[in-house]
């Protein structure tokens, strides 16, 4: 896929997801499969800009091109500021977040709240637009505030008028938080609408969801968040999928381990062992769901105060495992 200047392996991105799409985890999901992944949320104040977690949330040391950067606030001369920083520090594309639905991230305006305000919306774009002029900016955002007010078709026309390159829709509004079920109209209203990509997000689980929402919206990529947490290599089942029609086998007990061990491995060098440890634990979590013995499995390795313990119980899980043919859902 051609996006924004940069060849893609395929049209599957990986969503920004807070706590989530660190270095390490958007790494693995490109080797397994992903076209292109998006950091997770950095703020705009700048007063935070020396903080441990944004340091770390703009590394991108050795990360696969293109690299996205995520930026959240209300105010259109922080985000101005904020699109300058992470240019300065390697991000290729801004990505504007009015997506998130998170109440913190909302009471302070920024995240989806914006879609109440679509003046100040704009102001926020046009001022990111401007500040980094060689740089693609594109928007990430929801059908709309609740379902009496879905404005995405009215914000992504704005969107496209003030410079904006792609937009991302998640297919629920703001109040719907990630509560029902996606709806891909609005996202192909929004298609119908504009010439820039539209890449459509939400509920996108399974080979044959990506391929429904891919010709039933028209859109130009799908956005997966969620169904790859614990299962990073759904982005290479899509991508078979897509190409031939056919599933790919499931992975191996043998090749789960591998891929576990391998993340883990990257996340205590990203973070340190001490970190690396705690944030390991909902990775080891989301891996082992619907595993025989998962449950119990979880509640040991939550105990567990270092990486080599969390090793050892790994290899222990894995290799007492009975053989099984797929993942249960």
């Amino acid at each position: 896929m051609n996006y924004l200047g940069f060849t893609l392996r395929n049209n599957l991105f990986v969503a920004p997801m807070a706590g989530v799409t660190d270095r390490p985890f958007r790494q693995l999901c490109k080797r397994l499969g992903a076209g292109l992944a998006v950091s997770e949320m950095v703020t705009s104040n700048s007063l935070l800009y020396g903080s441990v977690k944004t340091q770390r949330r703009a590394n991108h040391e050795g990360e696969v091109e293109p690299i996205v950067v995520q930026i959240a606030g209300a105010d259109p001369r922080m985000m101005a500021e904020a699109a300058r920083y992470n240019v300065d520090r390697g991000a290729q594309i801004i990505d504007i977040n009015m997506g998130c639905p998170a109440k913190k991230v909302c009471n302070v305006f920024a995240g989806s709240a914006l879609m109440q305000d679509l003046k100040l919306a704009a102001a926020i774009l046009e001022a990111v637009v401007k500040a980094v002029p060689e740089t693609p900016v594109t928007l990430k955002m929801r059908t709309g505030w609740n379902r009496q007010n879905k404005n995405a078709p009215e914000l992504a026309r704005i969107a496209e008028d003030l410079g904006i390159r792609a937009l991302a829709i998640h297919g629920r509004t703001r109040a719907d938080q990630y509560m029902g079920e996606a709806e891909y109209d609005t996202i192909a209203r929004v298609k119908s609408l504009v010439s820039i990509p539209v890449i459509a997000n939400g509920d996108i689980d399974t080979p044959e969801k990506a391929k429904y929402v891919l010709e039933y919206t028209g859109a130009d990529a799908v956005m997966i968040g969620r169904a790859a947490q614990g299962r990073p290599w759904i982005f290479r089942e899509i991508e078979h999928y897509l190409a031939t029609g056919k599933h790919l086998p499931p992975p191996s007990r043998a090749e789960i381990r591998a891929i576990l061990l391998e993340h883990l491995e990257e996340l205590y060098a990203f973070y340190g062992e001490e970190t690396g440890v705690k944030i390991a634990r909902k990775h080891i979590g989301w891996y082992s769901k619907g595993l025989p013995g998962g449950a119990a499995f979880r509640r040991e390795m939550n105990q567990l105060e270092c990486a080599a313990a969390q090793r050892e119980l790994i290899d222990r899980f894995f290799t007492e495992l009975p053989a099984f043919e797929e993942r249960v859902a």
